[in-house]
């Protein structure tokens, strides 16, 4: 067999041993305007690496990329079909760079470890994003809250953490907003562990909602519902509130299950109830008018908005059924003030304690009292060692007639 027999075999081998699948090492032979005509090192196998497998961006000139003699590694994607291409492999650089990305982006999903990529554009429902290999990034899944406008994304760097990978189908799923929460949790557990129910410190409005105000305190956001904003009714938190607003807070509750703040601005400001009554002390004596009456007695306004409650058994000494039947509503009244709760915010007052005594209240006061020494004396005498509980039952009967 002659030595150019010996070659043909030599390279005829060589080229049965380029396998679909394999990873070779390949040089240019040509440039044209959309592929690179290439040939495996030491295999006499020649094929193309059309554009889009070379490179994802559109905008490159392949002329400016590569230059005849440029040698690197490839993937044998597939053959070429029909008699026109003479048998040629079509070869991939991206394919090999994703399967390269794959096998550590596997390493690093099973790891958990976080990953960075670039928005290289928007779709339908989210975004694309290159992390060596294209990933797709939902939109219920950029961040913790809603997000409507996908554009403001493009081109930038994002941490990410991959929630499902599957090479053999190209799927990678990533997120953004578990890294967020992770975060959160991170912070809560660290400012909750600083904060106790009760304590009032300083924070910065981060954002309105139509149910309350989202406050930072310390870098974590909590809550103050729309109900907890001002002691007067509001509409809109936006109608007191605006975002980054220096606001004084008052940790009303702190949920560690449910990693939640809760707080209040108009707990760190006195109430109407305190406002009125901060000049008010038991044993005050003043005027007031009747607003309302109930069979348990009458309510007196004390300030504007502040009512206190005069008992039945505190608007007369004599014996009174029911309050409509000695006092009218608008009735101007002189009242007693018993006692200030400024936790329950109640008043008690009483009408009968602002009046002096006069000697027929007296009488009705101790005929409808129980007078142990007087009980005593009348049925005891020195010489008794007791008496008998009809003789009193009796006598007492006979002074209520």
């Amino acid at each position: 067999m002659s030595e150019n027999s010996n070659q043909f075999l030599d390279a005829l081998k060589q080229m049965q041993g380029v396998e679909v699948g394999d990873i070779v090492d390949v040089e240019v032979l040509d440039v044209e305007e959309g592929q690179i005509d290439v040939g495996v090192v030491n295999a006499g196998v020649e094929g193309v690496i059309p554009r889009r497998e070379y490179t994802s961006d559109r905008n490159v000139d392949l002329r400016e990329a590569v230059k005849p003699g440029d040698k690197f590694k490839a993937l044998v994607l597939r053959k070429a079909g029909g008699d026109k291409e003479n048998g040629e492999f079509f070869f991939s650089v991206t394919r090999l760079k994703e399967r390269e990305a794959y096998d550590e982006l596997q390493k690093d999903f099973e790891e958990g470890k976080t990953i960075e990529g670039t928005v290289t554009s928007s779709v339908r429902g989210g975004l694309l994003v290159d992390v060596g290999t294209r990933g797709f990034l939902p939109a219920s899944l950029i961040s913790n809250r809603y997000v409507s406008d996908l554009k403001p994304f493009i081109g930038k760097t994002m941490k990410l953490k991959i929630t499902e990978i599957d090479p053999s189908k190209n799927r990678l799923i990533l997120s953004h907003k578990d890294l967020i929460e992770e975060e959160r949790e991170e912070a809560f557990d660290k400012v909750a562990s600083q904060l106790v129910v009760g304590d009032v410190v300083e924070g910065k409005v981060s954002r309105l909602t139509n149910f309350g105000a989202f406050v930072d305190v310390g870098g974590v956001d909590g809550l103050v519902h729309i109900s907890e904003i001002s002691y007067k009714h509001v509409d809109k938190p936006s109608d007191v509130l605006k975002a980054g607003q220096d606001v004084k807070v008052k940790v009303i509750g702190i949920d560690d299950d449910r990693h939640r703040i809760s707080l209040s601005i108009k707990q760190t400001e006195p109430s109407p109830f305190e406002q009125a009554t901060a000049d008010l002390h038991e044993g005050d004596v003043f005027e007031g008018e009747v607003k309302s009456l109930t069979n348990f007695g009458a309510f007196v306004e004390v300030a504007d908005g502040i009512q206190g409650l005069v008992h039945v058994s505190e608007i007369s000494y004599k014996h009174v059924d029911k309050p409509s039947d000695v006092l009218k509503v608008g009735q101007t009244v002189k009242v007693k003030v018993l006692n200030i709760d400024p936790n329950e915010r109640r008043i008690s007052l009483s009408m009968k304690a602002a009046e002096p005594k006069s000697s027929e209240n007296e009488g009705n006061q101790s005929r409808g009292s129980y007078n142990r020494n007087s009980v005593n004396k009348k049925y005891m005498n020195n010489d008794d060692n007791g008496f008998a509980l009809g003789d009193i039952i009796g006598d007492q009967l006979k002074d209520r007639r």
